[in-house]
């Protein structure tokens, strides 16, 4: 299958200053990304485990290339997958997918929890944040071995709601970016939208077309899932 999003008209990231950054694998191959919101949980979106037929994701820690030996890399195991509740196939409701590892990530400089958003208000439009995902990077479908980052500016919900748009379909729950030619889009889904140090959204991995401005992307909120979240890790 296709991964699930890609970077476009982004650049290469500088190694290891995104040490939250997960890689959801399946045999090996990156699927989707995720990040590290405690010592032992990753968050990701709910859609990634579409095509799993009761495989079990891996994640990979510690990455900045796919391929090369990097000191810090590390595979864990994933002992429990809990998708949202009211995830489900036809929309992007409730897209989140939380991940137990096996064991306790070794945190370092290259492995670190990325602080999330607890408190349920918006961020303002134009309020520029970064993306950063191993999605393709063009669309002849090119797959980068590193990791890529963009900068893209929120845009308010009504504008993201307008009929041209996504017309109505964009709820509280959910934000957007604006997506004229740099974008994120298949194999970045399940990773985090930073602004200013904080995750406030994981973008979705509903399928949408990349890049065009038409279309911007999606990403669901994490603040009002906070009590979800707490829920589930604390069980």
């Amino acid at each position: 299958g296709q991964p699930r999003g890609r970077i476009l008209g982004g650049y290469e990231a500088k190694p290891h200053l995104r040490p939250y950054m997960a890689s959801l694998q399946l045999d090996g191959q990156h699927v989707c990304g995720g990040f590290l919101i405690a010592e032992q949980w990753v968050l990701s979106a709910a859609h990634c485990t579409e095509e799993m037929d009761g495989r079990v994701f891996q994640v990979l820690l510690g990455a900045h290339s796919l391929r090369e030996p990097e000191p810090h890399k590390r595979l864990y195991r994933v002992r429990a997958q809990i998708p949202h509740p009211g995830s489900n196939i036809h929309n992007n409701k409730d897209d989140l997918l939380l991940l137990q590892l096996e064991e306790k990530a070794e945190l370092n400089a290259h492995v670190r929890v990325l602080p999330w958003q607890r408190e349920d208000r918006d961020v303002a439009a134009d309020t520029v944040c970064e993306v950063a995902g191993w999605g393709t990077i063009s669309h002849s479908g090119r797959r980068p071995d590193k990791l890529y980052q963009v900068e893209r500016p929120v845009i308010s919900r009504d504008v993201c709601n307008h009929r041209t748009r996504h017309d109505g379909t964009i709820t509280e729950k959910m934000m957007c970016t604006d997506s004229r030619k740099k974008d994120t889009c298949k194999g970045d889904s399940g990773g985090p939208l930073v602004c200013s140090g904080v995750a406030e959204g994981v973008v979705t991995a509903g399928s949408r077309v990349c890049g065009n401005y038409k279309k911007p992307a999606i990403y669901t909120r994490i603040a009002p899932y906070a009590a979800w979240i707490d829920g589930v890790m604390a069980s």
